[in-house]
């Protein structure tokens, strides 16, 4: 193929006659000895010239057509003919869906346009790629792009997966038998299988599900071999960072199992990609430096007579110098506007197309219309070895409204068509519907003998089933048998006072779950780099860290007990600084059982700063797809990580936790409440198989962890257990002081310092989890309210903190984390926290700092007390004075 320059890079041709010599020498080896020979020979001049020193630093991208020529195109292997027919009734189907909908509800929204533009990737990928699963086949993993859900619906809805209703319901959920807006299987579980809703996410999902499945390959957990992984994702989004952000693996990793089709209708929401330049250039260029395969499927077969006779090269000089801003411009305009604007600036252009008509340049497409030029793309890509594959598909947004959207800076927002444009579309694809089905909008299906049916079936039999299908419910064979607690937590359970950290604790734990022989494969223990300072690296030696090739040289610290050790069945997934990429490998873990019915545990430890603050998005999407499994939030707390300064300071992590409602948050100050909540977790995920997963925050501040208190355990996974008393009841001054994680140390000590300089009395608590705390409070209120109940239930919380003695509550996050059960109690309720920015210091100065250290949490008892009646104001008073407090000291939120 011969490159061009891009606009403002051209240089002046010396040697005309050797330049032909050259174009004619690769064009004959092309045509004598096959493209693979051709491509070796430019790969050498390549070398030769960057060795050189005269390798030039052009983008590298190739000219402004189609990858694959036509000789080695192929013969189409279906019926033509038929898949059109099929592709404009799923097409108006879809239309119909939106445009019903918004007629009768019209803030409900939906998109045409998107799956206008992309009708003949999906049917292409359908009727001839997509691949089921069966009970002998694992099935392809299919990532549609959102905003095509409409056309997806519209296929399952001939394939009689889906009802008219259904289709009538379209984003109307609330009452049931409505479908969703976009691919969600938390709403849809036995349809969807991963969420792509959010723009960027199905990207990179896909990247590390594709690796994920070598994984399961390499060691020895499931077969993958044969399995694909297709993405189909739109130009406009690939500009988000995570769209981007595992590219280079997939090409590090060979996962040749993996092809993206990007649809590059070269039009975002509200405007064109790239106006200015040309986007499908762009992504050739980023997917080549990635080491991607790049196919471009940029023009129709109609164009191929064309190419034929263009032995001078005028269109891709055309082409080259048409921006996208005048492509849009170009697509959404007839023939004689694109003869004009196009083909009659140029002389030889003109002469090009001097012998068609306007109606015939009107009908050149784009090469993402048409299905052998698709076909082809996909196959090759699918056969193509040692890299993963991208298709640069061209396309029009809207590709069929005319004038109500084609290629047109509204055709985002196209929701309503009038009558004029639903007879055109009608019209345009030849819909046997008459003019009061296009009124109603009624949705069109053929008779069950009709060919077109009968075509449709054949197809999707022949690929295994039907498509996307996800397995929901319970299955016996999934069932695993969780370890006996003791077996892997007995020196938690009684620490006897021992020092350590509950991120050393929940480490160990882990190891002792991997020796387990059962068990001990199940788990997938996943990093973003620093497993050393978690305390992992005795993992790398125990289990290895997995590297497809294997480790290919002498680690530096090879003759050491904890060397780096990579291996091709390795079961740690050390992923590098890249949170994105580590929980998209625990989403893929996480939902393994579903996706590949292979159920392991995946245990994701990190900065939990660097959790949900930063990466909520995939989490989110996590739990759309039923994730299980563990997320351990390491040196969380914004006063624990003590040298590290702001942005490493995590003080809302379980706050934000507590918004998902499959998510089980807790924040554990020992070890034996840790162990508690494990043991739980993996036998309701397990066992029980729930489809919800668990957030614990681990610290890395060392302290001495008591033996675990007898009959706790139930209330450790409730939130709130009673774990001590100080001080002498006789006085009649009681207080509770509750605390969380390392903060409970605090508490502990401001108890004592209460009774031994105040005299007053205190019962502390530990709160592992005010999330579960409060989400039972408010299924206890509603259960009351709704049922008129006499006498009322009462929460856990509440049950443990009747009457009305003062509730102090501290914690190292948000003081919002600990109010969420203060309306659920009768008490004066005072939650202390660390609001505000975090800062470098001591933990002992930060805690002081923000006021969770044990004088200030007796401050706030004492208050609590003298304000509600309990005591004198002389008591608040002298301990003012006596606590060092200072009135005038500004408040730590607003510094």
């Amino acid at each position: 193929m011969t490159q061009l320059q891009p606009r403002g890079m051209e240089i002046a041709d010396s040697d005309p006659v050797e330049t032909q010599e050259w174009i004619e020498a690769i064009t004959s080896v092309a045509a004598n000895s096959g493209s693979v020979r051709a491509q070796f020979l430019l790969r050498q001049l390549e070398d030769v010239a960057r060795r050189s020193g005269v390798f030039l630093n052009g983008q590298p991208y190739s000219a402004y057509r189609n990858t694959i020529p036509v000789a080695q195109q192929g013969s189409y292997p279906g019926d033509l003919e038929m898949e059109e027919r099929i592709t404009s009734i799923i097409r108006w189907n879809a239309l119909a869906m939106v445009v019903r909908a918004n007629r009768a509800y019209g803030e409900l929204g939906g998109h045409i346009a998107s799956f206008a533009s992309a009708a003949e990737i999906f049917e292409t990928g359908f009727n001839h790629f997509f691949r089921a699963r069966t009970d002998e086949f694992g099935g392809d993993l299919v990532y549609f792009q959102p905003h095509s859900a409409p056309g997806v619906y519209a296929r399952a809805y001939l394939e009689g997966r889906l009802s008219e209703a259904q289709l009538a319901n379209y984003r109307q959920e609330v009452k049931g038998n409505g479908l969703c807006s976009y691919p969600h299987p938390w709403l849809m579980p036995d349809f969807w299988q991963f969420p792509t809703g959010s723009m960027g996410i199905g990207p990179i999902s896909a990247v590390y599900q594709a690796r994920y499945m070598r994984y399961l390959e390499g060691r020895g957990l499931a077969s993958t071999a044969g399995r694909h992984v297709w993405g189909v994702f739109g130009d406009g989004e690939m500009d988000e960072p995570e769209s981007i952000a595992g590219l280079t693996l997939a090409a590090r990793e060979n996962l040749d199992n993996l092809t993206f089709i990007i649809n590059c209708n070269l039009q975002r929401l509200d405007g064109p990609v790239r106006g200015n330049g040309q986007i499908i250039q762009e992504l050739e260029s980023l997917f080549i430096g990635a080491g991607w395969n790049v196919i471009k499927v940029l023009w129709g077969s109609e164009w191929d007579g064309l190419f034929a006779r263009d032995k001078d090269l005028v269109l891709l000089r055309r082409f080259a110098e048409t921006v996208d801003g005048q492509y849009q411009d170009l697509g959404s305009k007839d023939g004689d506007y694109n003869r004009a604007k196009f083909f009659d600036t140029d002389p030889a252009a003109r002469d090009l197309v001097a012998h068609m008509t306007d109606a015939e340049i009107h009908a050149l497409k784009r090469g993402g219309h048409d299905f052998r030029k698709l076909h082809a793309a996909f196959a090759a890509a699918k056969a193509h070895k040692g890299r993963p594959t991208v298709i640069l598909a061209k396309t029009k947004k809207g590709y069929g409204m005319g004038n109500a959207g084609e290629s047109r800076m509204t055709a985002h927002q196209s929701k309503k068509l009038d009558m004029e444009a639903l007879v055109a579309f009608r019209d345009r694809f030849g819909l046997p519907l008459s003019e009061a089905d296009l009124e109603g909008l009624k949705f069109y299906r053929p008779a069950e003998d009709s060919p077109e049916m009968a075509y449709l079936r054949d197809r999707r039999a022949a690929l295994g089933g039907a498509m996307p299908l996800r397995l929901a419910g319970k299955a016996e064979k999934d069932c695993i048998p969780v370890p006996a607690l003791d077996s892997y937590g007995k020196f938690a359970l009684a620490a006897e006072g021992k020092e350590m950290s509950t991120t050393m604790a929940a480490v160990r734990m882990m190891g002792g779950l991997l020796k387990d022989k059962g068990f001990g494969p199940r788990i997938v223990p996943i990093v973003a780099d620093e497993a050393r300072t978690f305390g992992m690296d005795n993992l790398f030696r125990q289990v290895g860290i997995y590297a497809p090739k294997g480790q290919l040289y002498e680690p530096e610290d090879a003759g050491s007990m904890m060397f780096y050790k990579e291996a091709k069945d390795g079961q740690l997934l050390e992923e590098g600084i890249t949170e994105a990429g580590a929980i998209s490998s625990w989403a893929a873990a996480a939902t393994s059982y579903s996706v590949h019915g292979t159920p392991v545990l995946p245990f994701y430890i990190y900065y939990s700063m660097f959790g949900f603050q930063r990466i909520g998005d995939l989490i989110w999407a996590a739990a759309d797809q039923r994730a299980r499994g563990f997320l351990l939030g390491a040196t969380a707390g914004r006063t624990t990580l003590s040298g590290e300064g702001l942005q490493h300071q995590d003080g809302t992590s379980p706050l934000i936790a507590s918004t998902i409602p499959n998510c089980r948050t807790y924040d554990p100050a020992f070890a034996g409440e840790l162990a508690v909540i494990i043991d739980h977790g993996m036998r309701r995920m397990m066992q029980e198989q729930v489809d919800e997963f668990y957030y614990i925050t681990v610290m890395n501040e060392n302290y001495a962890q008591p033996s675990l208190q007898s009959g706790t355990q139930a209330d450790i996974v409730k939130g709130l257990y009673k774990l001590d008393s100080r001080g002498d009841a006789g006085s009649g001054i009681r207080v509770r002081l509750l605390g969380s994680g390392t903060i409970l140390q605090q508490v502990i000590a401001a108890a004592d310092l209460l009774a031994d300089r105040f005299g007053v009395a205190s019962d502390i608590y530990s709160a592992t989890s005010f999330t579960e705390l409060a989400r039972d409070a408010r299924e206890v209120e509603r259960r009351n309210r709704l049922s008129a109940a006499e006498p009322p239930e009462t929460g856990h919380a509440a049950r443990l903190l009747t009457g009305r003695m003062p509730v102090i509550a501290a914690t190292d996050y948000v003081r919002a984390l600990p109010q969420m059960i203060a309306p659920y109690l009768d008490a004066r309720f005072v939650a202390l926290g660390t609001d505000g920015f975090g800062r470098s210091d001591t933990r002992t100065a930060l805690r002081a700092f923000f006021e969770v250290d044990a004088q200030s949490i007796a401050l706030a008892a004492i208050e609590a007390l003298v304000r509600e009646g309990h005591a004198e104001r002389k008591l608040l008073l002298d301990a003012i004075a006596e606590l060092d407090a200072d009135p005038d000291a500004p408040a730590p939120w607003t510094v």
